[in-house]
C-alpha cells in the first residue's frame, strides 16, 4: 500500500492528505461537542435538581433552625442554616460558614423574571435601619424583585453621611443572598433619566402581612417598574407572616448583614481588651440629648436644659408630639432612666463595686458631670473612647452610625446586658443575645421601678426592701425562652419581632 501510494501522482498525494486532515478535524471537533453537551446536560440537571429541592419545600415546608454562636467565637468554624432555591414561599437548605468575610464559593443564583426594581431610603438610626433592611430583603423576595442597595439616613438627628457601605460588608450582603433576591448598587441605566425623576415614592403601610404588598404593592411595580418606599420602619407585621418570611428575616440580619472589616477588627478589639479584664456588663444609657427631646423626659434636669430639650423638639418638624407633661410619661414608664436611678437599680440588681461596666451610648447629656454619681458607685466605668487610641477612632468620629456599630458589637458579646430605655439598639441586641444562646438580658420594667425609686426616695420603703422588689420585679426579665405576644390589631403593643425572634431559634 505504501509503495503504491508513493507511486501516485503528486495532485492526487496532496487530495488524500487534505481528506485525511478533514478526517482529523472532524474527529476532534466531535469529540470538543460531545463534551460541550455533557457539560451543559450536568448544568442543567444540577439548575433542575435545585429547583426541584425548592419545589419539594414548597409542597413539604421545613423547619430551619439555626446554630447559635457567639459573635466572637472565632476559634471554632460555627455554620448556618441557610436558603436556597426558587419558590416564593420555599427554601432548600444550604450550609453556609459564618467565620469568613464572604462565602467561600457562591451560592446558585436564583433565577427569575423580575417584577421591577425596589429603591428603599431607610430611616431612623443604625438599628432602626437594620431591621428595616430585613425586611425589604423580605418584600424583595415574595414579590419577586431586583432591590437596590438601601440608601442610609442622612438627614436625621445625627446627620451620619454614612453609605451602606461604609457600615456594611455590601459584597457579602449581595452574594450571600443571591440565591434568593437579586440585588444591585444602583438601577440599570437602560432606565433613562425622565424615569428616575419621576419615581413613584411611597410608604408602605406599618406593620403590614404579605397579602398588602401582594394585593396592594405588587400591582404598583406593574405599573411603575421602578419604586421607591421613602421609609422602611415597622413595614412588616411581627406575627402570623409565614414561616419562610421570619427564617429569611433572620438570615438577612444574621448571617447577611455584616459590618465593614475596619468595623469588626474594632469591635473585636474591644471585647478582647473588656474580657481580658474578666467579666462585663454593657449598659445602654439612652441619656442622650435627642432622646431627652424626642420624649420629652426633663425629669431631673434644670430649668435650662429642660427649656433647651423642648426647643430641639420643636425645631424637628418629623417628632410630631410637642406638648409633653414629664412626669406623667415617666410615672408611666415611658423615659429613659437617669444615671442617678441607674446606679441605684445596679446597685439593688446586686452588681458590685468592683464590676466592669461599659457604655453604650452616644454623648451623655450633661457630660462627665451627669455621671458623676454612677461613675462614684462604680469606678470602673469605661466607653470606647477609653479603650482605643484616637487614631483608631478617628476615621469614625463623625459617622455616629458608624459608632454606634461599635457599641452594637459590644452589646452582643457582654455578659451581661442592661438596657434603660426601650429603644431600638435595645430590641434588636436583645435578639441577637437570644439566637447567641439566650444570653442575659435585663429589661427593666420601667413603670414599676420608677414607683419603686420614688417610694425609696420618700423613704416610705428601706434599703432592703427596694433591693428585694427591684428583684422580685425583674426575675423573669432576664432575656429567657419564650413566644411573643400577639395582640390583635395593636402590633405596636406586641412583643418587637426583631427582640424575640422565636421561630429562628427553636426555643
Amino acid at each position: 500500500m505504501v509503495s503504491e501510494i508513493e507511486g501516485l501522482p503528486e495532485w492526487i498525494l496532496r487530495s488524500e492528505k487534505m481528506k485525511e486532515f478533514h478526517r482529523s478535524n472532524k474527529k476532534r471537533l466531535g469529540t470538543m461537542w460531545k463534551w460541550i453537551l455533557r457539560l451543559g446536560l450536568s448544568v442543567f440537571l444540577y439548575t433542575t435538581f435545585i429547583q426541584w429541592l425548592s419545589m419539594m419545600e414548597l409542597w413539604h415546608p421545613k423547619r430551619t433552625n439555626f446554630h447559635r454562636s457567639s459573635c466572637f467565637d472565632l476559634d471554632n468554624t460555627t455554620t448556618l442554616t441557610v436558603f436556597t432555591g426558587q419558590a416564593d414561599s420555599s427554601a432548600s437548605i444550604a450550609t453556609v460558614d459564618t467565620t469568613t468575610p464572604s462565602p467561600l464559593f457562591l451560592l446558585p443564583r436564583r433565577v427569575y423574571q423580575s417584577n421591577g426594581y425596589l429603591q428603599v431610603s431607610c430611616n431612623g438610626g443604625l438599628n432602626q435601619m437594620r431591621a428595616a433592611i430585613c425586611d425589604m430583603v423580605t418584600i424583595a423576595r415574595y414579590l419577586n424583585l431586583t432591590l437596590i442597595l438601601p440608601e442610609l439616613d442622612k438627614t436625621s438627628f445625627w446627620a451620619d453621611t454614612s453609605d451602606f457601605a461604609d457600615i456594611f460588608d455590601a459584597d457579602h450582603f449581595i452574594n450571600s443572598l443571591r440565591d434568593q433576591v437579586r440585588i444591585l448598587k444602583a438601577v440599570p441605566r437602560k432606565f433613562n433619566r425622565k424615569i428616575y425623576e419621576t419615581t413613584f415614592s411611597m410608604a408602605p403601610v406599618s406593620w403590614s402581612n404579605e397579602n398588602y404588598y401582594k394585593k396592594k404593592i405588587l400591582p404598583l411595580f406593574r405599573k411603575h417598574k421602578v419604586i421607591h418606599f421613602k421609609k422602611t420602619d415597622a413595614r412588616l407585621a411581627n406575627n402570623n407572616l409565614p414561616i419562610e418570611f421570619q427564617m429569611l428575616r433572620c438570615r438577612v440580619n444574621f448571617e447577611a448583614l455584616k459590618f465593614t472589616s475596619e468595623i469588626e477588627a474594632l469591635g473585636k478589639k474591644l471585647v478582647s481588651i473588656l474580657q481580658r479584664r474578666g467579666s462585663f456588663v454593657v449598659l445602654h444609657l439612652r441619656y442622650e440629648m435627642d432622646m431627652l427631646a424626642f420624649s420629652g423626659c426633663t425629669h431631673s434636669c434644670s430649668n435650662e436644659e429642660a427649656e433647651e430639650l423642648t426647643r430641639m423638639r420643636y425645631a424637628y418638624p418629623w417628632w410630631k408630639e410637642k406638648e409633653i407633661d414629664s412626669e406623667a410619661k415617666r410615672a408611666n414608664g415611658l423615659c429613659p432612666f437617669t444615671p442617678e436611678e441607674t446606679s441605684l437599680i445596679l446597685e439593688a440588681l446586686g452588681f458590685t463595686r468592683d464590676g466592669q461596666i461599659y457604655i453604650a451610648s452616644g454623648e451623655i447629656y450633661g457630660g462627665e458631670k451627669r455621671l458623676a454619681s454612677l461613675r462614684s458607685a462604680y469606678p470602673n466605668i469605661v466607653h470606647k473612647e477609653m479603650l482605643l487610641s484616637s487614631k483608631e477612632l478617628d476615621p469614625l468620629l463623625n459617622h455616629s452610625t458608624q459608632m454606634a456599630a461599635l457599641d452594637y458589637l459590644v452589646s452582643v458579646a457582654s455578659d451581661v446586658f442592661i438596657p434603660s430605655y426601650d429603644g431600638n439598639m435595645a430590641r434588636v441586641v436583645e435578639g441577637h443575645r437570644r439566637y447567641s444562646g439566650y444570653r442575659k438580658t435585663i429589661n427593666l420594667n420601667r413603670k414599676k421601678v420608677v414607683r419603686l425609686l420614688d417610694q425609696f426616695n420618700n423613704k416610705t420603703i428601706s434599703w432592703a426592701e427596694f433591693g428585694y422588689a427591684i428583684k422580685t420585679v425583674h426575675m423573669h426579665s432576664m432575656g429567657r425562652p419564650k413566644k411573643r405576644k400577639v395582640v390583635v390589631n395593636k402590633p405596636k403593643e406586641e412583643d418587637y419581632f426583631y427582640s424575640n425572634p422565636h421561630e429562628c431559634i427553636g426555643g
